[in-house]
């Protein structure tokens, strides 16, 4: 079968041609723009990517197109498909209902930690001897590619966005899995769902796509998944948190997080020293260990894989560490994520400086929804950098007020490095924050280090 993508530079889209490819299809693809790094993984595989969404690039007339969730009414291309009655689908409905059919599914739900707690539970399998298959909205060190074919199990970032124009609900409605991991709940994505409880009701579709046999692996500290759970829960439950009443729990046995015990049902299961830190990997980790066990991995191994675990390029990426400045590329859309990460920072590096620079690009932050929480979330810096550019209708420097001066608001990225690069000393942590591209800010301070 041929399929072509639309939008196929996306991680998500791209890891749907990829599993596409080694599933024995032909496939091609088009985006707005194919830069790498995905361009060239997909290259690589054999697949043509064409430049722009002319209705030419499906000329002969693929058997099936799948469209991303970034494309909508209007595009040329989605047009075309539409008046020429060509076959389409979704991404995540064409994972579901063909490559997906027939294997182990974990999927990784939740507002924060997925592709970390994704990326951990598949080094896990990996180590344990199982060739996972996954598809992450990351890369994940150990692997060095964000999604890639398997045996029997398969784990995937479940992610509650829309699947696409035409279908408005969560993504992992499709996946259906045996085991569900439930990391969180918050209010995001206001370009989407109205309120929290909107996303609530997506939470509970997928809820009811898991099994009676299957297990879900539920943040016990989070009210709002168990509202969720009230609604109605018909699958073996477990909740992991750091209380001493939960299935399965963690405590932290450095500060840092550096150090951590493990206990299942009242007994304690092990310890761990890892290379990661905070608090919210401590709880990546208790989750991911918990759904591997449920996968049949004794927990000795699971401990042992985590121990080697490498990170997710950027989540706390160190991309350099120059004239003892070390700087990170963090990958930040929500002022919850924002403060955990600070948080273990903190404890990690006690009182040597932190500097943050800040780009509010997602929808919803870029709406102001979260405004009231973004100066709290920063108060562990020392100092921060906010970077707001067109298409923010708030007031930045309102948002940073909590931070008695020690925030400013640059509108040029240029402006931003030059400020940061005046500022910075030696022993200093230097943090840059975005999930989108951040006009390649990490790698060109790194570079005016070494000037």
């Amino acid at each position: 079968m041929h399929i072509h993508i639309l939008g196929a530079c996306g991680t998500f889209m791209g890891g749907v041609a990829l599993l596409a490819k080694r599933d024995g299809h032909r496939v091609s693809g088009s985006d707005q723009h194919t830069y790498p790094p995905m361009s060239t993984q997909l290259e690589a595989e054999g697949i043509e990517l064409f430049e722009g969404y002319s209705p030419e690039h499906l000329d002969p007339e693929p058997d099936l197109v799948v469209i991303g969730n970034a494309l909508s009414r209007g595009n040329p291309a989605v047009e075309h498909v539409l008046n020429s009655g060509m076959n389409y689908t979704s991404g995540p409905r064409w994972l579901g209902e063909n490559y997906l059919r027939g294997k182990s599914v974990i999927a990784v739900a939740g507002t924060h930690g997925k592709t970390s707690t994704a990326s951990m539970t598949a080094w896990i399998l990996e180590h344990a001897g199982r060739n996972p298959g996954f598809l992450i909205g990351g890369v994940p060190e150990n692997f060095g590619h964000s999604a890639r074919d398997g045996a029997r199990y398969f784990v995937v970032e479940a992610d509650e966005y829309d699947t696409a124009f035409f279908d408005k609900r969560a993504k992992f409605v499709h996946y259906r899995p045996s085991i569900a991991i439930l990391n969180n709940l918050e209010f995001d994505h206001a370009d989407i769902y109205e309120n929290l409880g909107a996303i609530q009701k997506q939470f509970h579709h997928l809820v009811r796509t898991i099994p009676g046999n299957g297990t879900i692996i539920s943040n016990g500290k989070d009210a709002r998944l168990e509202s969720v759970l009230e609604q109605g829960c018909w699958s073996r439950l477990q909740r992991f948190s750091e209380d001493p009443t939960a299935d399965w729990r963690v405590e932290l046995l450095k500060p840092d997080g550096s150090e951590l015990a493990f206990y299942y049902e009242g007994q304690y299961a092990g310890s761990l020293q890892w290379a990661q830190c905070g608090r919210h990997n401590a709880m990546n980790a208790c989750a991911a260990l918990a759904a591997a066990v449920a996968a049949g991995v004794d927990t000795a191994t699971c401990l042992e894989a985590l121990g080697s675990f490498r990170g997710v390029k950027r989540r706390m990426e160190l991309v350099s560490d120059h004239g003892e400045i070390r700087v990170y590329d963090d990958f930040a859309h929500h002022p919850t994520a924002i403060r955990l990460t600070l948080e273990g920072l903190r404890r990690n590096v006690g009182n040597q400086r932190i500097l943050v620079a800040l780009e509010p690009r997602s929808n919803t932050m870029r709406a102001g929804v979260h405004i009231d929480e973004l100066g709290p979330a920063l108060i562990l810096a020392d100092r921060v950098w906010l970077l707001a550019g067109s298409g923010i209708d708030w007031d930045p420097q309102e948002a940073l007020a909590p931070l008695e001066g020690r925030g400013r608001v640059v509108t040029r990225s240029d402006d931003l490095l030059t400020q940061m690069r005046d500022a910075v000393k030696p022993g200093d942590h230097v943090i840059f924050m975005s999930n989108g591209g951040f006009d390649a800010a990490p790698a060109r301070f790194s570079r005016s280090l070494g000037e």
